[in-house]
């Protein structure tokens, strides 16, 4: 059985912004974490984390929404 998933442009879905959370979250932390490790310290400038997770989520964010329309059909497994 065939499951078809569209996603439409200028449009943000459930999915879009949990991703958009976790790449907000994940990819500033890692980068400002290794800066301070290289330095020789670690650190913690929470206010730099939390602006560049915003930027970095708002970014994401509006990638998705300009991205073309597009359909995507999936084929399920048979269940055994």
């Amino acid at each position: 059985m065939a499951k078809t998933i569209e996603s439409k442009q200028f449009t943000l879905k459930r999915r879009d912004f949990a991703k958009g959370l976790l790449m907000a979250v994940l990819t500033p932390a890692i980068v400002i974490i290794q800066q301070t490790i290289s330095e020789g310290q670690l650190t913690f400038d929470w206010q730099t984390i939390g602006m560049a997770a915003l930027a970095g989520g708002l970014a994401y964010l509006s990638k998705n929404l300009f991205e073309p329309s597009k359909k995507v059909t999936v084929e399920e497994l048979p269940k055994k």
